[in-house]
């Protein structure tokens, strides 16, 4: 029990928001009769909310740098104009047209990042200029009008599914296998990270508490695949946020230029004196933003399958809001890639299930208010109790 107890307090960042995600889940899905658990709202779950975890991808980075990007909400909306102009009024062939308005997307990360890192501009006034302009080139480029329909490999990219036709009874053939896959590469990934702290003579938890989140992690994954399997199998954009969500845990962790992110966010004069070329990060970093948000613009497009200039409204608040809730600090330095997940599923479980309990808006707005008070709350006092001790 003390093992248990000190792994929960060495971890409290890591898994308080996991506890917090699952009692929340539990809690709508006895408020809703089951309704939160069935298989079409599973997959409805990851459809709506994509574009949350895609921003808070790159807003994690921001955060960690110590500073927010206000501007993706309208990057979203003015890659779907472009992507529209492209795709629907020059007939471009679909992956062209991807790419085009994702360069273009990097391009305006590019344009705020060099005002950011090389101007000294501070982040807040770039990015809340950034979000004024681009909402209004949105606007300039629509002319105040929706633009539909894209084609249907464009939309499938946003809410198609993965082999749907391939099935054994009722169930999905893929989801399964993709279910059981995903499982062994867990159970290897824990494994070999375990051998490698025991190399370096890092302290690693006991084989037991192993096994226990080992058991946990596996039936978590499996429930999730069997759940999308008894509807239409893995959603395309499941697997373009698990990859993205692996590249980028990687990235933070595992290299040197997630190291130097880090650095710049806890302490940006060390980290310059230290050789890191904090500018050349800072710059990066928004860059990488901005082709995250064009990515985040193509997934809403083809899911409305439509461009509208109101595309994005408040989507730059969820994302910092999913930062937050997922643990990364204000002040930067901290916070990771699952954090950040973590807390964008919370905002989407809470907006679900307020919404099949008939809960509006206003009451919905107010309480996601309060979960981000809270959250951000329990970070400050967790960060201070861990100081003093």
């Amino acid at each position: 029990m003390s093992t248990v107890k000190g792994l929960f307090k060495g971890n409290i960042r890591q898994y308080g928001m996991i506890i917090a995600l699952v009692f929340i889940m539990l809690l709508f899905g006895i408020l809703t009769n089951g309704l939160l658990f069935r298989p079409m709202n599973i997959s409805n779950l990851i459809l709506q909310n994509s574009y949350v975890l895609i921003l808070a991808v790159g807003m994690l980075l921001c955060i960690v740098t110590g500073n927010v990007d206000l501007s993706v909400g309208s990057i979203v909306a003015f890659v779907g104009a472009v992507s529209a102009y492209f795709l629907i009024d020059l007939k471009l062939p679909t992956w062209i047209g991807i790419l085009i308005s994702l360069a273009i997307g990097a391009s305006v990360g590019a344009f705020q990042g060099f005002f950011i890192a090389y101007i000294r501009v501070p982040a807040f006034i770039v990015t809340l200029a950034g979000m004024l302009t681009f909402r209004g080139l949105t606007m300039v480029l629509l002319n105040g009008r929706t633009k539909s329909p894209y084609s249907k490999p464009f939309q499938a990219m946003a809410s198609g599914y993965l082999f749907q036709d391939i099935r054994i009874g009722s169930l999905n053939l893929i989801a399964l296998i993709i279910g059981v896959v995903a499982s062994i590469i867990y159970i290897l990934f824990e494994l070999n990270n375990r051998k490698t702290k025991k190399k370096y003579g890092f302290e690693v938890s006991s084989i037991n508490m192993l096994l226990v989140k080992m058991v946990v992690f596996i039936v978590a994954i499996n429930l999730l695949t069997y759940s999308l399997a008894q509807y239409n199998g893995i959603p395309i954009i499941l697997i373009l946020l698990t990859v993205l969500i692996a590249v980028y845990t990687f990235i933070t962790n595992k290299t040197i230029a997630g190291r130097h992110i880090y650095a710049l966010g806890g302490n940006e004069k060390a980290a310059k004196l230290s050789g890191i070329k904090t500018k050349r990060v800072m710059f990066w970093v928004y860059t990488n933003m901005g082709l995250l948000a064009a990515l985040a613009g193509l997934v809403v497009a083809g899911r409305l399958n439509a461009a509208t200039p109101k595309a994005g409204n408040g989507f730059e608040l969820d994302a910092i809001a999913a930062c937050y809730i997922g643990g990364a600090s204000a002040s930067g330095g901290v916070g990771t890639i699952i954090g950040a997940i973590v807390g964008g599923l919370v905002m989407g479980v809470l907006n679900n299930g307020m919404s099949i309990m008939g809960i509006g808006v206003d009451w919905q707005q107010a309480i996601k208010g309060l979960v981000l008070l809270s959250a951000v709350t329990f970070d400050i006092y967790s960060k201070s109790k861990s100081q003093t001790q």
